[in-house]
């Protein structure tokens, strides 16, 4: 694998050095396109000139913690639906095109999902010219007048220029002229009127200061990166009706420079706005677009524009441009329209079409990324390698995120509601491209020639011609270096006539020695003068250097100062900024840490409130259950008090009947011994009593959740019935000759709901003393059925007796030989069952065992 670079190097700093101590951010612009419709929702608002404001649509659903969330952004500068292209150029397109005349490089992209408008404001529409024919218009506005003759300035095929002589170019022009098609649109030739209406745009922009001593040479190439491919769009392919060939896609290299540019693109001289806009339309028609769900023109490819200008400065005669190599500056603009952002989902693309969307969306989210390595590295100090080669368009663009120019974006958007999950992530990767900062390139340095020498060469020879016009000829003495030299001369005696008519003639030679002798003295005292004057001259310019030379110690003691006091204040500004980075980068754990926490709140708080609700409602369900269980008690006491009272109601009947039966007696005994008679005796107290209503209490209904009556059916006793004998452990052996015996039966010394749970049958075995001292025995049956809760229960039908007397011990009863069994005894004898039997005990109605006794087994709880 091949090893990335660290950090791609500058430029030397003979061309165009980038100072790193001067960083410029990234220029984000925002404009918001209107919508298609009147009716539509809109989902962006501009608060101002700087900041716009995004919400959920309508029926959006809301965040994961129930909040209806508006979120702001911030740009450099806001441009509204009602913002012409001319207002948009001036803030983001003109800075650049200044810079690109001053030699500097820039990059302009715009940004946006599909259907924002982004070809529309870098192309434009017809009568509304976008910015790049705005930026065409303002360069040949501007470098009219100092254009270079075509052909001297010429591209070389590893991204430099080179400067050839008049003839050369002269040469390259001739061979243009001959060949039967030109490559290059004539200036002279009609405009199409396809694009006319694009271009003609009458601002009339051009750079205020312009060195008119350079001349320019304007080169445009267009390409675009289709699927991650680069294509020449100027590409003249032949022409091939049976087999036409496919596009070859193109290189990227690397120059001595190491900037990035295309092998074998196509780059065309203009001169023209006209001429570089037909060159641009040429290529645009061979762009890729193609109808989506959204929009009917989508672009399919990043289209890259790129306007290369050349310039050299004029020799000192202000006539020629020097051929030096190294006074050549080449500066370009790179126009960028990127392909919009979309989610198939939407745009229903299938085939060619998904895979166009699947390469653009991975080509943007390569540019995501080296942003935010970009950021990181410079927000945190980190040396993260920034993966420029991941794509075809950022591996293009790499050297301007390097420090080679300005680069600006303008982000698109549609505020229709439909695009708002897009339009939220196109703002968060906006804002987070203003806190990229690009180190701001270096003014090229100065030729070192005197400026103004155009305008100085073309004024003097106007002078020269019209003074050869008003004379005619030509003038006595060419150059000022002439006269001076004549007016020189004349200081000198004339010299005499030297013409000898005579060979006897002895004047006209003394005299010529005589005049020629006084020049000779005359030049040798002039030539002293000037030897005298050198001689001062030399002097005072070596008191001059020496003069020069302190003054050059003492400024080159105080730089030298001076540069120790800025080294140490960059060093202490070093020191600060890295602290500022420490501190921007603890702030921004703080700020994550205390979201977490407020989020964690926010839960906290929710999960709080949804316990204090389910205690409320369970205290409100235990209040309920309490005033119901309080209900059910008082109606269970009242009931009971009634039973109550009618059973002492009873007793107290029963006891006077017995009162009132002993009295009988009484009253029968003493008649018997008094007064022998065969009378009845009279009973008006049991009349009485027997006339009065007896007040009885009627029977309490059964609990809630008594178990129902089962209607009992005789059974068979050849049925196989199982039982359950009931034993106490207190029992005591009896030595009668009839034993209580039940076949099939389960011997238990405790009741329990498994035994009941087996059997159909149940049979208690008490036994108590009776009145005369012995044993009684007695066995209690019942029915076992299963009740509503799952348990089992036990319904009494019968009691039997066993009971084993000594004849010694009878005694003699006056009573009748039935008596009726007291009921307070058959009450004892059932607390005492009741208390043995913890299984069920229920009364029948009218039976003479009690009402309504009724006990139910406690299931036993199994270990979980």
């Amino acid at each position: 694998m091949k090893a990335a670079r660290a950090k791609t190097p500058r430029r030397p700093a003979v061309k165009k050095p980038s100072n790193p101590s001067l960083k410029d951010p990234v220029g984000v612009y925002c404009r918001v396109r209107p919508l298609s419709r009147p009716d539509q929702e809109c989902c962006i608002e501009v608060i101002n000139e700087t900041t716009v404001q995004i919400h959920p649509p309508d029926g959006y659903r809301i965040f994961r913690n129930g909040e209806y969330r508006e979120t702001q952004y911030s740009f450099k500068e806001v441009f509204g639906t009602l913002v012409v292209q001319k207002e948009l150029f001036d803030v983001v397109a003109k800075p650049l095109v200044e810079d690109l005349i001053r030699g500097k490089n820039g990059l302009l992209f715009t940004y946006g999902v599909t259907g924002s408008g982004k070809t529309h404001t870098m192309t434009g529409s017809p009568g509304d010219g976008g910015l790049l024919p705005r930026c065409l218009d303002m360069i040949f506005n501007s470098i009219g007048p100092f254009q270079a003759k075509r052909f001297v300035f010429k591209l070389d095929d590893k991204n430099g220029v080179d400067v050839q002589c008049e003839v050369d170019a002269l040469l390259e022009r001739q061979k243009r002229d001959a060949m039967p098609v030109p490559k290059t649109p004539s200036g002279k030739r009609q405009i199409d009127p396809e694009f006319a209406d694009m271009i003609n745009v009458q601002d009339h922009c051009k750079v205020e200061e312009v060195d008119e001593d350079n001349v320019y040479s304007v080169f445009v190439s267009y390409i675009e990166i289709y699927n991650n491919y680069i294509y020449d769009l100027l590409e003249e392919a032949p022409f091939e009706p049976i087999k036409p060939k496919p596009p070859q896609s193109k290189i990227l290299r690397e120059d001595q420079n190491h900037n990035m540019y295309v092998t074998g693109c196509t780059e065309v001289e203009v001169k023209s706005t006209e001429e570089a806009f037909e060159v641009f339309w040429r290529g645009q028609k061979k762009r890729r677009i193609a109808n989506t769900q959204l929009n009917r023109e989508s672009s399919r490819s990043h289209s890259v524009f790129i306007i290369k200008l050349a310039q050299a400065p004029l020799d000192a005669d202000g006539d020629n441009v020097l051929q030096e190599k190294e006074q050549i500056t080449l500066s370009q603009l790179s126009l960028v329209d990127l392909a919009g952002s979309e989610r198939t989902n939407r745009t229903k693309a299938e085939g060619n079409r998904l895979r166009e969307a699947g390469n653009i969306n991975q080509s943007l989210m390569t540019l995501r990324t080296c942003i935010e390595v970009l950021r990181e590295n410079q927000m945190y100090g980190t040396n993260k390698m920034v993966p420029y080669r991941d794509s075809k368009l950022t591996h293009l663009f790499k050297n301007y995120f390097d420090g080679e120019g300005k680069v600006r974006m303008i982000v698109c958007v549609n505020p229709k509601a439909e695009d708002y999950e897009e339009s939220l992530q196109v703002m968060r990767f906006a804002e987070m491209t203003q806190e990229v900062e690009v180190a701001r390139p270096v003014d090229r340095p100065l030729c070192g020639l005197t400026p103004g020498r155009r305008f100085r060469n073309q004024a003097f020879r106007e002078e020269l011609s019209r003074k050869l016009e008003m004379r005619g000829g030509p003038i006595n003495g060419e150059t000022e270096e002439q006269s001076v030299s004549e007016m020189f001369l004349q200081n000198f005696p004339p010299l005499p006539s030297c013409e000898l008519l005579d060979v006897n003639d002895d004047q006209t030679l003394p005299k010529l020695i005589e005049v020629l002798e006084k020049r000779h003295k005359l030049r040798q005292m002039l030539s002293e003068e000037f030897a005298k004057n050198v001689l001062a001259f030399k002097t005072m310019l070596q008191d001059f250097d020496s003069s020069i030379v302190s003054k050059e110690n003492y400024i080159q003691g105080k730089l030298s100062e001076k540069e120790k006091t800025i080294a140490g204040q960059k060093m202490e500004l070093e020191r600060l900024e890295k602290k500022i980075k420490t501190l921007e980068y603890k702030i921004e754990i703080l700020e994550k840490t205390a979201t977490i926490y407020e989020e964690d709140k926010r839960n906290l708080q929710q999960e709080l409130e949804s316990k204090s609700q389910k205690l409320q409602r369970q205290a409100s369900d235990k209040r309920r259950l309490e005033a119901r269980l309080q209900g059910m008690v008082a109606e269970t006491t009242m009931k009971w008090e009634k039973e109550c009272e009618r059973r002492v109601a009873a007793k107290q009947l029963e006891m006077q009947n017995k009162l009132w039966v002993k009295d009988e007696k009484l009253k029968q005994l003493k008649a018997i011994v008094t007064e022998p008679k065969n009378e009845k005796p009279e009973r008006p107290s049991r009349e009485r009593d027997r006339e009065k209503p007896v007040q009885r209490s009627a029977s309490p209904s059964p609990a809630p959740n008594a178990p129902p009556v089962r209607l009992r059916h005789r059974r068979s006793r050849s049925a196989g019935e199982r039982w359950v004998d009931h034993k106490p452990p207190s029992n005591l052996p009896t030595e009668t000759v009839m034993q209580p015996h039940v076949p099939h039966a389960i011997t238990v010394a405790a009741a329990s709901e498994k035994a009941l749970a087996k059997c159909d049958k149940y049979m208690l075995t008490h036994q108590e003393l009776a009145s005369d001292g012995e044993i009684e025995t007695k066995l209690i049956k019942g029915d076992v059925f299963k009740t509503r809760g799952g348990g089992q229960a036990v319904q009494f039908t019968e009691i039997e007796t066993l009971k084993q007397e000594s004849p010694t011990g009878r005694k003699r009863r006056s009573s009748p030989s039935n008596p009726d069994p007291p009921e307070d005894a058959a009450d004892s004898e059932w607390t005492d069952v009741e208390t043995r039997c913890s299984v069920a005990v229920e009364m029948r109605a009218g039976s003479a065992l009690g009402p309504g006794y009724q006990h139910h087994a406690q299931p036993k709880r199994r270990k979980p």
